[in-house]
């Protein structure tokens, strides 16, 4: 077998083509499957924006400011409805300013400024800063902050009405006549009471027995309104003991009761919540006048207390009642379903009542409709 040797050589230029070429395929190749990588990421980042974006839009109002100054007159809960769909969900997206001193506090001259924080929504506050040119203390008036709803709607029910049971009916002082045989008492004028024990208290409620709480449900007592006619003071110890009224809401009459003020209670100060119990269930008490029809600002007796373990602060979704119908063709019994009307937000309870304000509303509320947790669906 003859072997024959070739002397042909690829020349040096095409050699170093042929190589580049390979180095340039293989650079095209890492940029595809770059890009690739890219495209993915980016379509998981999209996914995960439109998760954030549909989680955010069913926090997030449907019109929402981007920034709101806050005036005399704004409650934390009115401001909250402009940038959420459910206002008392705000605690989800404050985020208090950690420089100031009262991060929670709100006051008007503040610019509320929505932000999204790795796609979540922030509500957090520019205030406006003094400098302070001397160490002196300053103090910071909570009167001044922004209250979370109108206090003017509650004020008269923080120390009164109060709901009593059938004991201290029995047991409370009582007025026994006028100082002047004045048998209707209004504001200053002076009575005599008998009953109280305890003569080193000097500031007393006069109530009368209101309405009967009777649970809708199960048909127990919950206890009796104490309708609050006015407050008095004691002017002169013994038995029967000599005070004076000083304020006087209804004509005061002998025989309506007397109870001890042991502590004035303020302006609570609390942030809305669903309740720790979302299986909690209750209903609307009967208002004094059956026939009325509540809406936004409207208070309420509820058959829900510290018992069931309500707490000032507590948010509650009303529920409109289950109606009977009949068929206009059928002639048979149907039931409309409940449906949601509006919000309440407790701001006082009582071993088996509470007190609530309807601070949302979309139809008429009457005694009778339901209330739940508002995570409850």
């Amino acid at each position: 077998m003859t072997i024959i040797k070739s002397n042909f050589k690829i020349p040096s230029h095409q050699a170093s083509l042929a190589s580049n070429r390979f180095a340039f395929g293989e650079i095209v190749q890492r940029l595809i499957r770059r890009f690739q990588l890219a495209l993915v990421a980016l379509a998981l980042t999209m996914s995960v924006g439109v998760n954030s974006h549909a989680a955010n839009d069913s926090l997030l109002a449907d019109s929402y400011p981007d920034r709101y100054t806050i005036v005399k007159g704004d409650t934390l809960w009115g401001i909250s409805g402009k940038f959420l769909r459910d206002p008392w969900r705000w605690p989800e997206v404050w985020q208090g300013n950690p420089q100031v001193e009262n991060p929670d506090l709100i006051y008007p001259g503040d610019v509320l400024v929505l932000t999204f924080v790795d796609g979540r929504p922030v509500l957090r506050t520019l205030r406006r800063e003094t400098v302070k040119l001397s160490p002196e203390p300053r103090a910071s008036r909570y009167g001044d902050a922004i209250p979370l709803i109108d206090p003017a709607a509650i004020e008269p029910y923080i120390n009164s009405p109060l709901v009593t049971d059938a004991n201290e009916l029995k047991s409370a002082p009582y007025i026994v006549d006028g100082y002047n045989s004045r048998l209707v008492l209004g504001k200053y004028d002076q009575f005599y009471a008998r009953g109280i024990e305890d003569q080193s208290i000097d500031k007393f409620r006069i109530f009368k027995p209101g309405r009967h709480f009777v649970d809708p449900v199960s048909g127990e007592s919950l206890g009796w309104e104490a309708r609050h006619l006015g407050d008095a003071n004691l002017l002169k110890e013994g038995d029967p003991a000599r005070l004076t009224i000083t304020k006087s809401y209804e004509d005061i009459n002998i025989r309506d009761r007397l109870r001890a003020v042991l502590v004035e209670e303020a302006l609570p100060f609390f942030a809305p919540s669903a309740p720790q119990n979302d299986k909690i269930r209750g209903v609307i008490l009967e208002t004094p006048n059956r026939s009325a029809e509540l809406g936004a600002l409207s208070i309420v007796a509820i058959n829900l207390g510290e018992r069931e373990g309500v707490k000032a602060g507590d948010v509650l979704r009303v529920l409109s009642q289950k109606k009977a119908k009949k068929d206009p063709f059928t002639g048979e019994k149907y039931f409309l379903p409940e449906e949601k009307i509006g919000l309440a937000l407790v701001f006082r309870t009582f071993e088996k009542v509470s007190y609530a304000i309807i601070t949302d509303s979309n139809q008429q509320i009457v005694a009778g409709d339901a209330l739940v947790s508002p995570s409850a669906e």
